[in-house]
């Protein structure tokens, strides 16, 4: 099952989202735009000549040959175009619309890319155990800047996984789920410009990308500036508490 919505009908989107626990907005970006964003990622990563590889210890059975991932915290410190891009209304007005709230705060972003042939997966997780919040108002906005078919690697989801709360993960090699099968979760193959929204209690994962082409995508984790995290953690990333959309009510900030 792919969830599909145009990014003008935000009650669908709320809906789908609340019920499935993830929606895929297409061409909430044009594929120019996408383009660009890729061209711009590649140049970034080149120039800063990043060599560190941050696979999972626990992906590393998921293929058969060594496989590698590049990445990047905090691109928007680097590059003014991912600043631009977190406060756009049309992502953030679709944050907003599926957490139910008017308030949008960044947690964190990375960017990724997953080489050809052999880019990294990611085995089946939620993102809860990484940074637990009180009421879990915590989403994540995968961008792609080029297509990502089902043979790139491309993320994968248990519709409706969100509905039984945070779950108990093995914490060796990365938090991950390791009785769930992989091939319960469902691809979500995207092109160029699409978003897939999903909340951090939905299990999710991807392959392993055996292409000719890289996928790069960016990941943008968000919250309600209102849901206080219930341990101090993940408190590295340098742009924590920027509001993206509204206010921060409680004056918090990355606190």
């Amino acid at each position: 099952m792919t969830i599909t919505q145009s990014r003008t009908d935000l009650p669908a989107l709320a809906t789908q989202y609340a019920e499935q626990g993830f929606v895929l907005v297409k061409g909430l970006l044009s594929k120019e735009e996408a383009a660009a964003y890729r061209e711009t990622s590649h140049a970034l990563l080149a120039r800063l000549n990043r060599d560190d590889d941050p696979t999972w210890q626990s992906a590393m059975g998921m293929s058969d040959a060594k496989t590698r991932l590049q990445h990047l915290h905090d691109a928007q410190f680097y590059d003014a175009a991912f600043s631009k891009l977190l406060v756009d209304p049309r992502f953030t007005d679709v944050a907003a619309a599926v957490m139910g709230v008017e308030d949008v705060q960044l947690h964190h972003t990375k960017l990724f890319v997953k080489p050809p042939e052999n880019g990294s997966p990611f085995p089946l997780h939620q993102d809860y155990p990484f940074f637990p919040h009180k009421y879990h108002r915590v989403g994540a906005a995968i961008f792609h800047f080029d297509d990502a078919p089902e043979e790139k690697g491309c993320v994968r989801v248990i519709p409706g996984s969100h509905l039984a709360g945070p779950r108990e993960h093995d914490p060796e090699g990365s938090f991950h789920l390791p009785d769930v099968p992989f091939e319960d979760a469902v691809p979500q193959p995207a092109e160029a410009g699409d978003v897939l929204f999903f909340t951090y209690l939905t299990v999710h994962g991807s392959g392993v990308n055996v292409s000719s082409e890289p996928r790069t995508t960016w990941l943008v984790q968000y919250r309600d500036p209102s849901d206080p995290p219930t341990v101090k953690t993940h408190d590295h990333s340098l742009g924590q508490g920027m509001i993206l959309r509204g206010i921060d009510p409680t004056g918090r900030g990355s606190v």
